[in-house]
């Protein structure tokens, strides 16, 4: 199991007898596939070992807005659903809100001339010549990735499919990859719909290129990818639905902290993951959450994903003065390069929680990384003075005001999933883990009165563990327009068929035998 995070990357090798080995090593921030084909190789896995990823391509992709030149082809008079959205607003009271940018811009977005009626027959059939003419515009500015949702596809997806077939007929080096909405989401709501396969296209190309390379240096070894789901896919597969993997990571910690929650006797819990970039918690009453209305940076992502909070603060997150003189803690994040102060690298200037938690005694500054690393105390405390003069404090107040801004951050993105829910925080327990989650915990237990804390053998690494442990699971949907008249079991049954043949289908292609297979119909 490898999971990589914004500061470490980290793995978990269980041999044939169970046993257990870990290791981590620092993210390379060009190209993290270097990082996980190094710690493959430190590790001595051999040729026969199951590689199971948690890839953040697609997320990192979509916070920094550095995905796929992307186009959107729809039907005539749907350009601009991704531009209108819904009539909500996150900041209820803001005098200046703002949307996020269209992951498509306005220049990008073709209509073309079809219609299909509410049952999925063809009002309007689709223009070939017009269809043409979007085409070429597409060959001709460069375009590496198309989406495609037409009105009422979910029904009929025979307009996707042709449009599709004729953007791979172009020349081999026009080919663009094609997402098509009746593949990636087969539902109703438009601006969902849409939004959800514009994000598929958009992270696509760059999760292909990038498990084109892990495959090329893994050298034979099998190799699936984490989803946003707390399950496992094959490689083959997260390439096409590539929108699956965005919260790949957090599912793995989410996974791992409930399984050994549960093995523990305890199934009420908290799931609180600090990394070294941000905080991710999950509340799990007696299972793992999922919610289908899930967001990742601002966009609608309308695909099951495990339930998860997250906020920018973690043993990386910086901390300074803000205009009135207050100390804030986050959300940008040193990552592994620069890091923190005490990673000793030159261009290291701001000071993060990990440099304040060394400050305060809380970090042995001779075994960090099992002793492979040393942490340099004394540049740490020398950047903290800084800050403690900009705050007029003594050096140690500092360092514990960094801690206990971080905590509030974290405090309240506990309390969002548990209290603002109707959830008593006393009933749960706190599993804590990720690389500075046990450091936190029980100032953060007590603030919220949780009575206890549950802390796993590997906390470090726990989230490379429960990609381990995670099922291969697919999730399939499918809008169908019926009365209630119509909605009669036997009908029922004929509509989810299909769903079922086609998932034993693509769980035997992904190597399970019949037998191992479960279908939970819902």
């Amino acid at each position: 199991g490898i999971d990589v995070g914004g500061t470490f990357t980290d793995f978990v090798l269980v041999d044939g007898a169970g046993q257990v080995r870990i290791h981590k090593l620092l993210t390379s921030a060009r190209d993290p596939s270097r990082s996980v084909l190094e710690g493959i190789a430190e590790l001595g896995a051999g040729p026969e070992t199951t590689i199971i990823h948690g890839a953040t391509v697609a997320t990192n992709a979509l916070l920094e807005r550095q995905g796929a030149r992307t186009a959107l082809i729809t039907t005539a008079g749907f350009r601009d659903v991704l531009e209108i959205g819904r009539q909500t607003r996150s900041g209820l009271y803001s005098l200046h809100p703002t949307r996020p940018e269209p992951l498509v811009p306005r220049r990008w977005r073709f209509e073309v001339p079809e219609r299909l009626g509410k049952d999925g027959t063809v009002l309007e059939p689709l223009d070939p010549e017009a269809t043409e003419d979007v085409i070429k515009r597409i060959a001709s500015e460069g375009i590496e990735s198309v989406a495609i949702c037409l009105l009422f596809s979910f029904l009929n997806p025979s307009h996707e499919q042709t449009v599709r077939d004729r953007l791979l007929a172009l020349s081999e080096e026009d080919v663009p990859f094609v997402s098509l909405s009746s593949d990636v989401l087969p539902e109703y709501r438009e601006y969902e719909r849409t939004s959800t396969t514009a994000i598929n296209a958009y992270v696509a190309p760059l999760l292909s290129r990038y498990i084109s390379r892990l495959e090329e240096g893994l050298a034979g070894r099998r190799l699936r990818i984490m989803q946003s789901n707390g399950g496992m896919i094959s490689a083959e597969a997260a390439r096409r639905l590539a929108a699956r993997t965005a919260l790949s990571g957090p599912a793995g910690g989410v996974v791992g902290g409930f399984e050994l929650a549960k093995n523990a006797g305890f199934e009420q819990v908290i799931t609180f993951d600090m990394g070294g970039t941000s905080t991710d918690v999950s509340l799990c009453p007696g299972r793992v959450q999922q919610t289908a209305e899930g967001e990742i940076a601002g966009l609608p992502l309308r695909l099951p994903i495990i339930d998860i909070h997250t906020v920018g603060a973690g043993g990386g997150s910086s901390a300074r003065p803000d205009e009135g003189g207050a100390l804030r803690v986050g959300p940008e994040s040193a990552g592994s390069n620069p890091g923190p102060v005490c990673y000793g690298k030159a261009n290291a200037r701001a000071v993060t929680v990990t440099d304040a938690n060394l400050v305060l005694g809380r970090l042995d500054a001779e075994h960090f990384l099992g002793g492979r690393m040393t942490l340099d105390l004394a540049r740490a405390r020398t950047q903290m003075q800084a800050l403690a003069r900009r705050l007029s404090l003594p050096l140690e107040a500092a360092a514990w005001g960094v801690i206990r801004v971080a905590n509030s951050n974290m405090e309240r993105a506990i309390r969002t999933i548990s209290v603002e829910r109707g959830y008593d925080p006393r009933r749960f327990t706190l599993v804590a883990f990720g690389g500075a989650g046990p450091l936190h915990a029980c100032e953060l237990a007590a603030a919220l009165r949780i009575p206890r804390v549950l802390i796993p053998p590997h906390p470090g690494v726990l989230s490379a563990l429960g990609m381990v442990l995670a099922d291969v699971t697919k999730d399939y949907s499918q809008t169908v327009m019926l009365t209630p008249a119509e909605a009669d079991a036997q009908t029922l049954d004929q509509l989810f068929a299909p769903l079922s043949e086609r998932a034993r289908a693509d769980l035997l292609a992904e190597g399970l035998q019949d037998s191992e297979i479960s279908l939970l119909p819902s």
